[in-house]
Protein backbone atom coordinates (compact mmCIF):
# COMPACT_ATOMS: atom_id res chain seq x y z
CA UNK A 1 0.00 0.00 0.00
CA UNK A 2 1.09 3.68 -0.68
CA UNK A 3 2.31 5.56 2.06
CA UNK A 4 0.79 8.77 0.39
CA UNK A 5 -2.41 9.83 1.76
CA UNK A 6 -2.53 7.25 4.85
CA UNK A 7 -3.04 9.91 6.83
CA UNK A 8 -4.29 12.83 4.46
CA UNK A 9 -7.27 10.87 3.65
CA UNK A 10 -8.66 10.42 7.00
CA UNK A 11 -7.86 14.25 7.93
CA UNK A 12 -12.06 15.02 8.62
CA UNK A 13 -12.30 12.18 10.97
CA UNK A 14 -8.33 13.73 13.00
CA UNK A 15 -10.05 16.84 13.47
CA UNK A 16 -13.50 15.22 15.05
CA UNK A 17 -10.60 13.38 17.55
CA UNK A 18 -8.76 16.92 17.89
CA UNK A 19 -12.07 18.42 19.25
CA UNK A 20 -13.07 15.37 21.20
CA UNK A 21 -9.83 15.44 23.34
CA UNK A 22 -10.15 19.00 24.13
CA UNK A 23 -13.39 18.67 25.48
CA UNK A 24 -11.99 16.00 27.56
CA UNK A 25 -9.04 17.58 28.55
CA UNK A 26 -11.26 20.37 29.28
CA UNK A 27 -13.79 18.71 31.42
CA UNK A 28 -10.81 16.09 32.96
CA UNK A 29 -8.81 18.18 34.38
CA UNK A 30 -11.75 20.45 36.02
CA UNK A 31 -12.14 16.91 37.38
CA UNK A 32 -8.75 16.28 38.67
CA UNK A 33 -8.49 20.62 39.80
CA UNK A 34 -11.49 19.40 42.18
CA UNK A 35 -10.70 16.24 43.31
CA UNK A 36 -6.74 17.35 44.47
CA UNK A 37 -8.22 19.91 46.62
CA UNK A 38 -11.07 18.07 48.17
CA UNK A 39 -13.41 19.51 46.47
CA UNK A 40 -17.06 17.59 45.89
CA UNK A 41 -17.30 17.32 41.85
CA UNK A 42 -21.49 18.64 41.55
CA UNK A 43 -23.31 19.63 38.88
CA UNK A 44 -22.42 23.17 38.77
CA UNK A 45 -18.49 22.20 37.80
CA UNK A 46 -19.62 19.63 35.11
CA UNK A 47 -22.03 22.86 33.71
CA UNK A 48 -19.23 25.31 33.61
CA UNK A 49 -17.18 22.58 31.80
CA UNK A 50 -19.65 21.85 29.35
CA UNK A 51 -20.27 25.71 28.51
CA UNK A 52 -16.69 26.03 28.87
CA UNK A 53 -16.50 23.22 25.94
CA UNK A 54 -19.04 24.76 23.78
CA UNK A 55 -17.23 28.32 24.09
CA UNK A 56 -13.71 27.06 23.58
CA UNK A 57 -14.81 25.36 19.90
CA UNK A 58 -16.90 28.51 18.78
CA UNK A 59 -13.78 30.89 19.82
CA UNK A 60 -11.86 27.89 18.21
CA UNK A 61 -13.50 27.90 14.74
CA UNK A 62 -13.21 31.38 14.80
CA UNK A 63 -10.00 32.12 15.37
CA UNK A 64 -8.57 29.13 13.19
CA UNK A 65 -7.13 26.65 15.42
CA UNK A 66 -8.30 23.61 13.63
CA UNK A 67 -6.34 24.72 10.22
CA UNK A 68 -4.12 22.70 9.16
CA UNK A 69 -0.81 23.48 11.15
CA UNK A 70 1.17 21.35 8.60
CA UNK A 71 3.20 24.24 7.03
CA UNK A 72 3.36 26.61 9.91
CA UNK A 73 5.69 26.79 13.24
CA UNK A 74 4.61 25.43 16.68
CA UNK A 75 4.93 29.18 18.47
CA UNK A 76 1.75 30.43 16.37
CA UNK A 77 -0.32 27.09 16.84
CA UNK A 78 0.63 27.29 21.00
CA UNK A 79 -0.06 31.02 20.69
CA UNK A 80 -3.28 30.46 18.90
CA UNK A 81 -4.00 27.82 21.66
CA UNK A 82 -3.30 30.04 24.58
CA UNK A 83 -5.18 32.97 22.84
CA UNK A 84 -8.23 30.74 22.30
CA UNK A 85 -8.42 29.11 25.85
CA UNK A 86 -7.75 32.45 27.73
CA UNK A 87 -10.54 33.79 25.69
CA UNK A 88 -12.94 30.46 26.30
CA UNK A 89 -12.12 30.90 30.25
CA UNK A 90 -12.18 35.22 30.75
CA UNK A 91 -16.07 34.72 28.79
CA UNK A 92 -16.94 31.56 31.48
CA UNK A 93 -15.59 33.74 34.00
CA UNK A 94 -17.94 36.73 33.06
CA UNK A 95 -20.63 34.38 32.79
CA UNK A 96 -20.32 32.70 36.54
CA UNK A 97 -20.07 35.85 37.91
CA UNK A 98 -23.40 37.82 35.82
CA UNK A 99 -25.61 34.23 36.71
CA UNK A 100 -24.23 34.73 40.50
CA UNK A 101 -22.76 31.13 40.81
CA UNK A 102 -19.07 32.58 41.12
CA UNK A 103 -19.45 32.38 44.83
CA UNK A 104 -20.65 28.98 44.55
CA UNK A 105 -17.18 27.15 43.16
CA UNK A 106 -13.52 27.05 44.47
CA UNK A 107 -11.45 30.43 43.59
CA UNK A 108 -8.20 27.86 43.91
CA UNK A 109 -9.81 25.19 41.87
CA UNK A 110 -10.90 27.23 39.11
CA UNK A 111 -7.76 28.65 39.39
CA UNK A 112 -5.94 25.82 39.15
CA UNK A 113 -8.27 24.32 36.20
CA UNK A 114 -7.59 27.45 34.07
CA UNK A 115 -3.87 26.91 34.21
CA UNK A 116 -3.36 23.21 34.13
CA UNK A 117 -5.92 23.26 31.14
CA UNK A 118 -4.06 25.44 28.97
CA UNK A 119 -0.79 23.69 29.58
CA UNK A 120 -2.88 20.08 28.50
CA UNK A 121 -4.48 21.60 25.52
CA UNK A 122 -0.72 23.03 24.67
CA UNK A 123 1.07 19.84 25.29
CA UNK A 124 -0.99 17.43 23.61
CA UNK A 125 -0.83 19.44 20.38
CA UNK A 126 3.01 19.51 20.56
CA UNK A 127 3.02 15.63 21.12
CA UNK A 128 0.78 15.16 18.30
CA UNK A 129 2.45 17.44 16.24
CA UNK A 130 6.02 15.99 16.89
CA UNK A 131 4.17 11.96 15.84
CA UNK A 132 2.94 13.89 12.55
CA UNK A 133 6.19 15.36 11.80
CA UNK A 134 8.44 12.09 12.11
CA UNK A 135 5.75 10.27 10.47
CA UNK A 136 5.76 12.68 7.28
CA UNK A 137 9.98 12.62 7.84
CA UNK A 138 9.33 8.84 6.53
CA UNK A 139 7.14 9.56 3.61
CA UNK A 140 3.70 9.10 5.16
CA UNK A 141 1.09 11.56 4.18
CA UNK A 142 3.68 12.99 1.22
CA UNK A 143 2.31 15.32 -1.25
CA UNK A 144 4.04 15.80 -4.43
CA UNK A 145 4.73 19.72 -5.81
CA UNK A 146 6.29 21.67 -8.85
CA UNK A 147 7.22 25.16 -9.27
CA UNK A 148 6.39 27.51 -12.27
CA UNK A 149 9.01 29.88 -12.59
CA UNK A 150 13.31 29.59 -11.67
CA UNK A 151 14.19 32.52 -10.02
CA UNK A 152 15.52 33.16 -6.33
CA UNK A 153 11.60 32.58 -4.96
CA UNK A 154 11.69 29.45 -6.35
CA UNK A 155 14.65 28.35 -4.92
CA UNK A 156 13.90 29.84 -1.82
CA UNK A 157 10.37 27.52 -1.91
CA UNK A 158 12.73 24.35 -3.30
CA UNK A 159 15.67 24.61 -0.07
CA UNK A 160 12.36 25.24 2.23
CA UNK A 161 10.52 22.11 1.04
CA UNK A 162 13.55 19.80 0.89
CA UNK A 163 14.60 21.03 3.87
CA UNK A 164 12.25 20.17 6.56
CA UNK A 165 10.69 16.16 5.42
CA UNK A 166 8.30 16.68 7.86
CA UNK A 167 6.32 19.02 5.80
CA UNK A 168 5.22 15.92 4.08
CA UNK A 169 6.03 17.60 0.66
CA UNK A 170 7.81 16.11 -2.27
CA UNK A 171 9.47 18.73 -4.47
CA UNK A 172 9.64 17.32 -7.62
CA UNK A 173 11.30 20.05 -10.36
CA UNK A 174 10.53 23.57 -11.88
CA UNK A 175 8.75 24.12 -14.85
CA UNK A 176 8.73 27.14 -16.90
CA UNK A 177 8.50 28.94 -20.86
CA UNK A 178 11.89 30.32 -21.17
CA UNK A 179 14.14 29.53 -23.26
CA UNK A 180 16.81 26.92 -21.45
CA UNK A 181 20.05 28.42 -22.66
CA UNK A 182 18.48 32.15 -21.23
CA UNK A 183 17.53 30.06 -17.74
CA UNK A 184 20.91 28.06 -17.69
CA UNK A 185 22.76 31.34 -17.78
CA UNK A 186 21.16 32.04 -14.78
CA UNK A 187 20.74 29.28 -12.51
CA UNK A 188 23.58 27.35 -14.40
CA UNK A 189 23.36 24.29 -11.96
CA UNK A 190 19.52 23.65 -11.69
CA UNK A 191 17.31 21.62 -14.39
CA UNK A 192 13.78 21.89 -15.86
CA UNK A 193 11.08 19.40 -16.60
CA UNK A 194 9.71 20.70 -19.11
CA UNK A 195 7.09 23.76 -20.18
CA UNK A 196 4.20 24.68 -18.23
CA UNK A 197 2.36 23.05 -20.58
CA UNK A 198 3.99 20.11 -20.03
CA UNK A 199 2.74 20.57 -15.96
CA UNK A 200 -0.92 21.10 -16.63
CA UNK A 201 -0.85 17.97 -18.29
CA UNK A 202 1.30 15.27 -16.07
CA UNK A 203 -1.58 17.43 -13.19
CA UNK A 204 -4.02 16.10 -15.31
CA UNK A 205 -3.11 12.62 -14.72
CA UNK A 206 -2.62 13.20 -10.81
CA UNK A 207 1.20 13.33 -11.02
CA UNK A 208 1.39 16.06 -9.19
CA UNK A 209 -1.07 17.47 -5.85
CA UNK A 210 0.71 21.16 -5.08
CA UNK A 211 1.85 23.89 -7.60
CA UNK A 212 3.75 26.90 -6.66
CA UNK A 213 3.87 29.57 -8.83
CA UNK A 214 6.90 31.98 -8.53
CA UNK A 215 6.63 34.90 -10.62
CA UNK A 216 7.10 37.95 -10.10
CA UNK A 217 3.94 40.31 -9.41
CA UNK A 218 4.49 42.44 -12.92
CA UNK A 219 3.99 39.31 -14.55
CA UNK A 220 0.13 39.47 -13.68
CA UNK A 221 -1.04 39.07 -17.25
CA UNK A 222 0.96 35.74 -17.25
CA UNK A 223 0.19 34.61 -14.01
CA UNK A 224 -3.79 35.03 -14.44
CA UNK A 225 -3.18 32.61 -17.77
CA UNK A 226 -1.33 29.93 -15.96
CA UNK A 227 -4.18 30.30 -13.14
CA UNK A 228 -6.65 29.77 -15.65
CA UNK A 229 -4.88 26.68 -17.43
CA UNK A 230 -4.60 25.44 -13.51
CA UNK A 231 -8.07 25.65 -13.16
CA UNK A 232 -8.50 22.34 -15.55
CA UNK A 233 -6.88 20.71 -12.70
CA UNK A 234 -7.56 19.68 -9.42
CA UNK A 235 -4.43 20.42 -8.14
CA UNK A 236 -4.21 22.87 -5.11
CA UNK A 237 -2.55 25.88 -6.50
CA UNK A 238 -0.19 28.69 -4.34
CA UNK A 239 1.88 31.58 -5.20
CA UNK A 240 4.67 32.96 -3.40
CA UNK A 241 4.58 35.58 -3.14
CA UNK A 242 0.83 36.99 -3.70
CA UNK A 243 -0.95 40.01 -3.86
CA UNK A 244 -3.10 39.43 -7.14
CA UNK A 245 -5.85 36.93 -7.00
CA UNK A 246 -7.73 35.70 -9.78
CA UNK A 247 -10.82 33.81 -9.15
CA UNK A 248 -10.10 32.73 -6.18
CA UNK A 249 -11.74 29.94 -4.51
CA UNK A 250 -11.32 29.23 -0.37
CA UNK A 251 -8.05 31.63 -0.89
CA UNK A 252 -6.35 31.02 2.08
CA UNK A 253 -3.21 32.37 3.55
CA UNK A 254 -0.23 29.76 4.51
CA UNK A 255 3.38 29.11 4.87
CA UNK A 256 6.02 26.71 3.81
CA UNK A 257 8.84 27.07 6.13
CA UNK A 258 9.38 31.10 5.95
CA UNK A 259 8.17 31.34 3.10
CA UNK A 260 4.53 32.71 2.65
CA UNK A 261 2.07 31.11 0.34
CA UNK A 262 -1.85 31.87 -1.09
CA UNK A 263 -3.66 29.52 -1.62
CA UNK A 264 -6.05 30.00 -4.59
CA UNK A 265 -8.18 26.86 -5.40
CA UNK A 266 -8.97 24.94 -2.31
CA UNK A 267 -12.10 23.15 -1.21
CA UNK A 268 -14.20 24.33 1.86
CA UNK A 269 -15.19 21.01 3.07
CA UNK A 270 -12.15 19.93 5.16
CA UNK A 271 -11.21 19.01 9.13
CA UNK A 272 -14.07 19.25 10.81
CA UNK A 273 -16.53 21.10 7.97
CA UNK A 274 -15.48 17.42 6.59
CA UNK A 275 -17.07 15.63 9.57
CA UNK A 276 -19.98 17.46 9.72
CA UNK A 277 -20.82 17.41 6.29
CA UNK A 278 -20.60 13.25 5.86
CA UNK A 279 -22.32 12.92 9.06
CA UNK A 280 -25.16 14.87 7.71
CA UNK A 281 -24.75 13.17 4.49
CA UNK A 282 -25.16 9.06 6.25
CA UNK A 283 -27.92 10.65 8.68
CA UNK A 284 -30.09 11.95 5.74
CA UNK A 285 -29.63 9.58 2.95
CA UNK A 286 -30.61 6.53 5.88
CA UNK A 287 -33.46 8.61 6.96
CA UNK A 288 -34.75 8.66 2.92
CA UNK A 289 -33.78 5.22 2.36
CA UNK A 290 -35.82 3.72 5.04
CA UNK A 291 -38.91 6.09 3.94
CA UNK A 292 -38.31 5.12 0.10
CA UNK A 293 -37.54 1.18 0.18
CA UNK A 294 -40.85 0.32 -1.10
CA UNK A 295 -41.41 3.19 -3.97
CA UNK A 296 -37.68 1.86 -5.05
CA UNK A 297 -39.02 -1.50 -5.08
CA UNK A 298 -41.74 -1.03 -7.22
CA UNK A 299 -39.90 1.45 -9.20
CA UNK A 300 -37.47 -1.11 -10.05
CA UNK A 301 -40.40 -3.53 -11.50
CA UNK A 302 -41.63 -1.26 -14.00
CA UNK A 303 -38.52 -0.51 -15.12
CA UNK A 304 -38.09 -4.25 -15.28
CA UNK A 305 -41.54 -5.48 -16.73
CA UNK A 306 -41.52 -2.69 -19.42
CA UNK A 307 -38.62 -2.57 -21.67
CA UNK A 308 -35.38 -5.33 -21.62
CA UNK A 309 -32.10 -3.96 -19.41
CA UNK A 310 -30.77 -3.78 -16.22
CA UNK A 311 -32.64 -2.29 -13.88
CA UNK A 312 -29.95 0.19 -12.65
CA UNK A 313 -27.66 2.00 -14.89
CA UNK A 314 -24.45 3.04 -13.80
CA UNK A 315 -22.80 5.71 -15.00
CA UNK A 316 -19.18 7.00 -15.30
CA UNK A 317 -18.87 10.33 -13.72
CA UNK A 318 -16.03 12.30 -12.06
CA UNK A 319 -15.86 12.75 -8.73
CA UNK A 320 -14.40 14.32 -6.22
CA UNK A 321 -10.89 15.68 -7.17
CA UNK A 322 -11.78 14.56 -10.81
CA UNK A 323 -11.52 11.02 -9.77
CA UNK A 324 -13.82 8.54 -11.92
CA UNK A 325 -16.84 6.79 -9.83
CA UNK A 326 -20.23 4.81 -10.65
CA UNK A 327 -23.19 7.22 -10.15
CA UNK A 328 -26.33 4.98 -10.12
CA UNK A 329 -30.02 5.32 -11.97
CA UNK A 330 -32.79 3.23 -12.35
CA UNK A 331 -32.52 2.81 -16.30
CA UNK A 332 -34.66 5.07 -17.99
CA UNK A 333 -33.72 4.84 -21.43
CA UNK A 334 -33.68 2.04 -24.05
CA UNK A 335 -29.71 2.78 -24.96
CA UNK A 336 -27.38 3.42 -22.37
CA UNK A 337 -23.98 6.01 -23.78
CA UNK A 338 -21.69 5.79 -20.97
CA UNK A 339 -17.81 5.75 -23.31
CA UNK A 340 -16.21 8.72 -24.95
CA UNK A 341 -19.00 10.22 -26.68
CA UNK A 342 -22.39 10.82 -25.09
CA UNK A 343 -25.71 12.31 -26.90
CA UNK A 344 -27.37 14.37 -24.28
CA UNK A 345 -30.93 13.49 -24.30
CA UNK A 346 -33.68 15.73 -25.38
CA UNK A 347 -37.57 16.49 -25.13
CA UNK A 348 -39.09 13.65 -27.12
CA UNK A 349 -36.42 11.84 -27.34
CA UNK A 350 -36.86 8.29 -28.72
CA UNK A 351 -34.45 6.29 -26.33
CA UNK A 352 -36.57 7.37 -23.48
CA UNK A 353 -39.23 4.85 -21.94
CA UNK A 354 -42.69 5.23 -21.08
CA UNK A 355 -41.78 4.55 -17.43
CA UNK A 356 -38.09 6.26 -18.29
CA UNK A 357 -40.47 9.99 -19.38
CA UNK A 358 -42.74 9.28 -15.80
CA UNK A 359 -38.79 8.55 -13.26
CA UNK A 360 -37.07 11.34 -15.33
CA UNK A 361 -39.50 14.27 -15.08
CA UNK A 362 -39.96 13.50 -11.41
CA UNK A 363 -36.27 12.83 -11.00
CA UNK A 364 -37.40 9.24 -9.31
CA UNK A 365 -34.30 7.64 -11.59
CA UNK A 366 -32.08 9.33 -9.01
CA UNK A 367 -33.38 7.96 -5.97
CA UNK A 368 -30.42 5.27 -6.24
CA UNK A 369 -27.99 7.95 -5.55
CA UNK A 370 -29.11 7.82 -1.91
CA UNK A 371 -26.98 4.25 -2.16
CA UNK A 372 -23.76 6.16 -3.41
CA UNK A 373 -23.87 8.87 -0.78
CA UNK A 374 -23.72 6.34 1.96
CA UNK A 375 -20.99 4.56 -0.20
CA UNK A 376 -19.27 8.45 -0.05
CA UNK A 377 -18.66 8.07 -3.52
CA UNK A 378 -21.75 11.85 -3.18
CA UNK A 379 -22.67 14.04 -1.23
CA UNK A 380 -26.75 14.87 -0.43
CA UNK A 381 -26.05 18.57 -1.97
CA UNK A 382 -23.13 19.20 -4.80
CA UNK A 383 -22.92 19.82 -8.23
CA UNK A 384 -24.14 17.33 -10.16
CA UNK A 385 -21.83 15.30 -11.52
CA UNK A 386 -21.81 15.13 -15.94
CA UNK A 387 -20.90 12.68 -18.55
CA UNK A 388 -17.46 12.13 -18.55
CA UNK A 389 -17.63 12.80 -22.24
CA UNK A 390 -19.26 16.32 -21.47
CA UNK A 391 -16.65 17.07 -18.79
CA UNK A 392 -14.09 16.22 -21.31
CA UNK A 393 -15.51 18.70 -24.07
CA UNK A 394 -17.00 21.62 -21.72
CA UNK A 395 -13.38 21.59 -20.07
CA UNK A 396 -12.03 23.10 -22.76
CA UNK A 397 -14.87 25.59 -23.41
CA UNK A 398 -14.86 27.29 -19.86
CA UNK A 399 -12.75 28.12 -17.86
CA UNK A 400 -12.38 27.19 -14.51
CA UNK A 401 -14.64 24.29 -15.41
CA UNK A 402 -13.15 21.49 -13.29
CA UNK A 403 -12.67 23.70 -10.05
CA UNK A 404 -16.14 22.09 -9.43
CA UNK A 405 -14.81 18.70 -8.48
CA UNK A 406 -13.03 20.10 -5.21
CA UNK A 407 -16.08 18.90 -3.85
CA UNK A 408 -18.28 15.69 -4.40
CA UNK A 409 -20.97 15.62 -6.80
CA UNK A 410 -24.28 15.74 -5.10
CA UNK A 411 -27.91 14.80 -5.44
CA UNK A 412 -28.93 18.17 -5.64
CA UNK A 413 -27.17 21.51 -5.77
CA UNK A 414 -26.73 25.42 -5.89
CA UNK A 415 -27.35 25.52 -9.92
CA UNK A 416 -30.72 23.24 -10.07
CA UNK A 417 -32.92 25.15 -7.94
CA UNK A 418 -31.78 28.22 -9.11
CA UNK A 419 -33.20 27.17 -12.72
CA UNK A 420 -30.05 25.19 -13.86
CA UNK A 421 -31.79 21.89 -13.64
CA UNK A 422 -32.00 19.60 -16.87
CA UNK A 423 -30.43 19.75 -20.58
CA UNK A 424 -27.54 22.14 -21.35
CA UNK A 425 -28.44 22.57 -24.84
CA UNK A 426 -26.11 25.68 -25.36
CA UNK A 427 -22.90 26.82 -23.70
CA UNK A 428 -24.25 29.67 -21.81
CA UNK A 429 -26.45 27.63 -19.79
CA UNK A 430 -23.56 25.07 -19.09
CA UNK A 431 -21.60 28.45 -18.01
CA UNK A 432 -24.50 29.76 -15.71
CA UNK A 433 -24.72 25.88 -14.16
CA UNK A 434 -20.51 26.84 -13.64
CA UNK A 435 -20.80 29.28 -12.32
CA UNK A 436 -23.99 28.72 -10.00
CA UNK A 437 -21.87 25.66 -8.71
CA UNK A 438 -18.57 27.79 -8.25
CA UNK A 439 -20.73 30.31 -6.00
CA UNK A 440 -21.82 27.11 -3.80
CA UNK A 441 -18.22 25.89 -2.72
CA UNK A 442 -16.98 29.86 -2.44
CA UNK A 443 -20.09 29.83 0.07
CA UNK A 444 -20.59 25.97 1.84
CA UNK A 445 -22.50 25.64 4.85
CA UNK A 446 -24.56 23.02 6.61
CA UNK A 447 -27.00 25.54 7.07
CA UNK A 448 -26.55 26.59 2.83
CA UNK A 449 -26.96 22.51 2.30
CA UNK A 450 -30.04 22.66 4.41
CA UNK A 451 -31.78 25.38 2.74
CA UNK A 452 -30.89 23.78 -0.83
CA UNK A 453 -32.40 20.08 0.21
CA UNK A 454 -35.68 22.57 1.71
CA UNK A 455 -35.70 24.52 -1.23
CA UNK A 456 -35.44 21.16 -3.91
CA UNK A 457 -38.61 19.49 -1.95
CA UNK A 458 -39.93 22.71 -3.26
CA UNK A 459 -38.71 23.29 -6.76
CA UNK A 460 -36.39 20.43 -7.63
CA UNK A 461 -38.61 17.26 -7.87
CA UNK A 462 -40.61 18.45 -9.80
CA UNK A 463 -39.87 20.10 -13.10
CA UNK A 464 -37.85 19.75 -16.83
CA UNK A 465 -35.11 17.53 -16.36
CA UNK A 466 -34.05 15.38 -19.36
CA UNK A 467 -30.23 14.97 -18.75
Amino acid sequence: MSNQGMIRSRQGSFNFVYRLIDISIIFLFLLGAAASYGVAFNSLYSTTALIAGIIFMLCAESLGLYRSWRASTSARMLMTTIGVWSLAAALVLVLGFFAKVSSDVSRVVIGSWVLSTCLGLMSWRLIFRHILRSMRAKGYNSRTAAIVGLNENALRMRDQINSKPDLGIRFEGFFDDRASQRLHEEHPDEVLLGAISELIERTKKGEFDLIFIALPLKAQKRIAQILERCGDTTASVHLIPDFFTYNLLHARMGSVGDVQTLSIYETPIFGFNDVLKRSFDVVFSTFILALITLPMLAIAAAVKFTSPGPVIFKQVRYGLDGKKIFVWKFRSMSAMDNGDKVVQATKGDARITKVGAFIRKTSLDELPQFINVLQGRMSVVGPRPHAVAHNEEYRKLIPYYMLRHKVKPGITGWAQINGFRGETDTLDKMEGRVDYDLDYIRNWSLLMDIKIVFLTVFKGFIGSHVH
